[in-house]
């Protein structure tokens, strides 16, 4: 038996890298010899993670542009492959980045090694015949949307709701003020969060109009634009380029302010654009109003209304059970439409304190049981860890 427990850990997205970091933290506070290797994002490897794969070289997006990387993604698959048929994990946590990680599941179940997975693909969405490897291949399922539970456990899966991470963090602390003469905003003036995405190919499709859009707003408004820390410093530039010359095409270019702190920006702004995915939670968790944008190519729409069952696509409008906050999706996505769905939640005060209350549902439906999401996770994990040893010893 090795001396040192031994975790394979994957996590291929933003959300999931930040989620990956935190178990890595939780974990090393309950046994600090435990060594990690796999998929993971820069946090990650800080930590003392070996990333056999790195999360910034497979991270893509849409249905076309995932068949596009296929010979990419399928290498990197094998060079994980091979580092669990090498390593021989004593568990592992998969997070999220089902294309890769229900495949790496059967590997892992294969050989024996327990599997947890954190943070549920959206089966209940599309291509629910997945659920078929969860079943076979999947130790413990632990979901962050309290519906998921009953959809795992009627397919037999043993499936618990640890709550959502975000929903246990705190306000960001930063004041306005000191916000403002870091990025030489003007804290008089209402601000406009722009979030166009986390992936270089989401923000080179939606930050287009959302600069369009600020153009039309006007100089009433500043406009703040955070990076996502999974970036790499060459897609930074790329952005910054393709920022500049965006707002230069503009006859009445806006001030926009590019920042690396997406919450502090939830926080301070008096509404926000958001591109669908974990940031319309985060929004809606720190109650900032906002319009939910998203465009993909138009193979990847085409297909997706083939096999999307669900009645919004933005994830805090499906925990609301309701439309909560509008969403411009694809042809309805553009400059003149959301001018029309913002200047509302910038001024209309009866508007703003509606949605502010729904969000204050979404909050408390996502609140982690006692002790905190990642502190579940992490537990259990520990636990299956542990059950493994004992059998192996």
């Amino acid at each position: 038996m090795r001396a040192r427990p031994n975790i394979f850990l994957s996590a291929g997205e933003a959300s999931g890298e930040h989620y990956g970091a935190a178990l890595i933290s939780a974990l090393r506070q309950i046994d600090p010899s435990i060594d990690f290797f796999g998929l993971g994002g820069q946090r990650m490897q800080q930590l003392g993670m070996r990333r056999i794969v790195r999360a910034e070289d497979v991270a893509v997006m849409g249905i076309t542009e995932v068949v596009r990387h296929l010979p990419r993604i399928y290498r990197e698959y094998l060079r994980l492959k091979a580092s669990i048929l090498a390593e021989k994990p004593d568990l592992a946590i998969l997070i999220d980045f089902p294309d890769v990680n229900l495949t790496l599941a059967r590997t892992l179940h294969q050989q024996g090694t327990p599997v947890l997975y954190f943070v549920s693909p959206q089966l209940w969405a599309w291509k629910k015949h997945r659920i078929r490897k969860v079943q076979r291949y999947v130790d413990r399922m632990l979901v962050i949307f309290p519906f998921e539970v009953d959809f795992y456990r009627s397919h037999g899966v043993q499936a618990d709701f640890v709550g959502h991470p975000l929903a246990e963090l705190p306000l960001p602390t930063i004041s306005r003020e000191d916000f403002a003469a870091q990025h030489s905003l003007d804290p008089a003036k209402f601000w406009i969060g722009l979030l166009p995405g986390s992936r270089g190919k989401e923000i080179r499709l939606n930050l287009p109009e959302m600069v369009a859009a600020a153009a039309k707003l006007g100089p009433a408004y500043e406009y703040v634009f955070p990076l996502a820390p999974s970036l790499t410093e060459n897609q930074r530039g790329h952005i910054r380029e393709n920022l500049a010359s965006l707002v230069a095409g503009q006859s009445n270019p806006p001030r926009i302010a590019v920042v690396d702190d997406a919450r502090a920006t939830l926080h301070h702004a008096r509404a926000s654009i958001v591109a669908s995915g974990t940031a319309t939670v985060e929004a809606a968790l720190i109650g900032n109003p906002f319009v939910v944008v998203y465009r993909v190519s138009p193979l990847s729409y085409a297909i997706a209304k083939r096999v999307v069952d669900v009645p919004h696509v933005a994830m805090a409008n499906l925990i609301a059970g309701r439309r909560m906050v509008p969403e411009l999706i694809q042809h309805d996505f553009t400059a003149e439409a959301i001018v029309s769905q913002v200047e509302p939640l910038l001024h209309n005060e009866q508007l703003r304190q509606t949605m502010q209350a729904q969000m204050a549902q979404v909050r408390h439906a996502l609140a982690p049981p006692a002790g905190g999401a990642i502190s579940r996770v992490a537990q259990t994990a520990a636990h299956l860890l542990q059950a493994r040893l004992s059998s192996v010893s």
